[in-house]
């Protein structure tokens, strides 16, 4: 006779060949006693790649850099207890970046709630709002529809985690003892095959969205009686492939983060960035209509430009509401590309020779050629040429940005490129978990190099140790400044200099022992000294396979000098070209 440890089974592997004929392609998960059936039933699911970690925010953010890298929801699962509140910064990120994560947390049966048992918390609606579905499914027992319920449970999990806008969902799990099954098999009738021919149990038609009609017709009118238009590109999840030829035909600048997946080309500003950073331009090119593409802009001085524009309009395709400033004017709540297809219907190059148009452009070049040869001069690395020269010497694939300098500074100097993606924990823009992010990226199958801050690096030592010797590979740049470097570009620096240090810029003293750590993890390491040297430290590294590291030192206070010797060579590059 069957026990419960059975029928948890068999009800949990129910759930995950549903999870898995939505598209359920990875599983990450971390040990546990009560979580065994789960665990058992993404085992021994033949075509589920299963990831096991010890650190289950590790685990959890390894889950999210495949659902951002592959566009299909991963499982993130876990046992009770403090191990399910270890998922929550995942889950927000996710659910901030609109990235599809199923995660499944075990837990003790509702009888143990309340009573001082082990390793028993609160469960239900442990994440709160940051998660589009949460469902408490009851311990697992045999009744007419058993087989129906689980794999509906499943179907409606992926549904969810897939309609718009995409993120999270939690299904908790309660089990009672015995947890381990006997063996003996368990009668679910008919119902439990599934659908016939691998269907889901119940597909969920998603209801696309289209731009309305009548506010394309409004943008046509905006944009016809207006000359100065920007497109301001942030992040986005898909590529807008029409932007480009929209931005061809009407002669409007591209000023695309490379989070975009428009930092490409010849339609993109190469320096847009450091334009806008200056003010005499910002001021001199106040736009009279912005188009802001996606979430808001990673950088204050973008911000201040899209703010100074006299009509903003936000096309956003993720129900982000990107406008913390509350200027916006009119969203369109749709795909940026069926918007830039709408506009380019019909439309004539008529504005390609627009003196707004050349304005941009001909200070893009001037600033580009400025910048460069002032930061090809320095011969200690600075953190805007590793972020320009990671960008352009990586191998294409998919490029992995900290969040903090690392996102900003390949924004500032990134060169526009083919064949790179650059993904970003910038929904809630934490540092965390950012090694694990790009771990798991690298499950989509492309080369990955990451651009890290050496906080960023630390934060996430657990996932560097436990996945150095489990990755298909992976290439670590990491800009190491002695602590936050963020903090000194921030009014906190102003702070007297013991507290400033103690309290914000969190200095390891060159204490930690970066190559030891990379020992530990069994990953390769390379250190460079001179700037000249990343270029090269880079083709070896990609070339050497597994993970590696290399480790660039900078002087902090010396980059704030830089940055303000880089801002100074742009005005006066702007001053000549006036």
């Amino acid at each position: 006779m069957p026990d419960g440890g059975d029928v948890a089974l068999a009800c949990a592997s129910l759930l995950v060949d549903e999870l898995e004929r939505g598209g359920v392609e990875h599983a990450c998960l971390t040990p546990g006693s009560r979580s065994t059936a789960l665990a058992l039933a993404v085992s021994r699911q033949p075509r589920l790649r299963v990831h096991v970690h010890v650190d289950e925010r590790s685990s959890a953010f390894f889950a999210l850099g495949v659902a951002k890298a592959t566009g299909r929801p991963a499982v993130a699962l876990c046992s009770s207890g403090t191990a399910a509140a270890n998922h929550l910064p995942a889950v927000v990120e996710a659910f901030m970046a609109r990235a599809p994560l199923i995660v499944l947390t075990a837990d003790r049966p509702p009888e143990l709630r309340d009573t001082g048992a082990n390793q028993t918390i609160d469960q239900l609606h442990l994440y709160g709002r940051y998660v589009r579905w949460f469902f408490d499914t009851g311990v697992p027992a045999l009744h007419d529809g058993t087989a129906r319920y689980w794999r509906s449970l499943g179907a409606r999990a992926v549904a969810a985690s897939t309609a718009w806008p995409p993120g999270p969902v939690h299904l908790n799990v309660p089990f009672r003892e015995p947890l381990m099954p006997s063996g003996a098999a368990v009668e679910l009738g008919a119902d439990a095959a599934g659908r016939a021919d691998g269907a889901q149990w119940e597909r969920v038609a998603h209801v696309a969205r289209t731009p309305d009609p009548n506010e394309i017709d409004a943008l046509r009118t905006l944009t016809a009686s207006s000359e100065r238009i920007v497109i301001v590109a942030g992040t986005l999840r898909t590529v807008p492939e029409s932007v480009h030829a929209l931005c061809a035909a009407r002669g409007w600048p591209l000023l695309a983060e490379p989070a975009s997946g428009l930092r490409r080309g010849d339609r993109a500003l190469s320096a847009g960035q450091l334009l806008v950073a200056d003010d005499e331009f910002r001021n001199e090119h106040r736009a009279d209509v912005v188009l802001q593409l996606g979430a808001s802009p990673v950088t204050r001085a973008m911000e201040a430009f899209v703010q100074g524009a006299k009509t903003l309009v936000a096309i956003d395709p993720d129900a982000l509401q990107p406008d913390p400033s509350r200027q916006v004017a009119l969203t369109i709540p749709c795909d940026p590309e069926a918007v830039a297809a709408a506009l380019l219907d019909g439309v004539e190059p008529s504005h390609l020779d627009s003196a707004w148009s050349g304005s941009w452009r001909d200070a893009d070049a001037a600033a580009r050629r400025a910048v460069d040869a002032l930061i090809d001069s320095w011969d200690e690395p600075f953190e805007g040429r590793i972020a320009r020269d990671v960008a352009a010497a990586a191998p294409g694939g998919i490029l992995v940005a900290g969040s903090s300098m690392p996102v900003r500074d390949l924004d500032t100097f990134m060169t526009p490129r083919d064949g790179l993606r650059v993904l970003a924990n910038r929904g809630a823009s934490g540092i965390d978990g950012t090694v694990s992010t790009a771990l798991g990226v690298g499950e989509a199958g492309q080369p990955v190099t990451a651009l890290l801050g050496d906080l960023a690096l630390l934060h996430d030592a657990s996932g560097l140790v436990w996945g150095g010797r489990r990755s298909h590979g992976l290439v670590i740049v990491v800009v190491d400044n002695d602590g936050g470097g963020i903090f000194s570009l921030l009014p906190q620096a102003r702070l007297d200099p013991v507290e400033f240090e103690a309290l914000f810029a969190t200095p390891h003293g060159g204490g930690i022992d970066f190559a030891a750590l990379a020992s530990a993890a069994g990953a390769g390491y390379r250190t460079v000294e001179r700037a000249a040297e990343l270029y090269p430290a880079l083709r070896r590294a990609a070339a050497a396979g597994g993970v590696q590291l290399v480790h660039v030192r900078v002087d902090r206070s010396r980059a704030v000098e830089q940055r303000a010797e880089v801002a100074h060579c742009v005005r006066a590059a702007l001053q000549r070209g006036g």
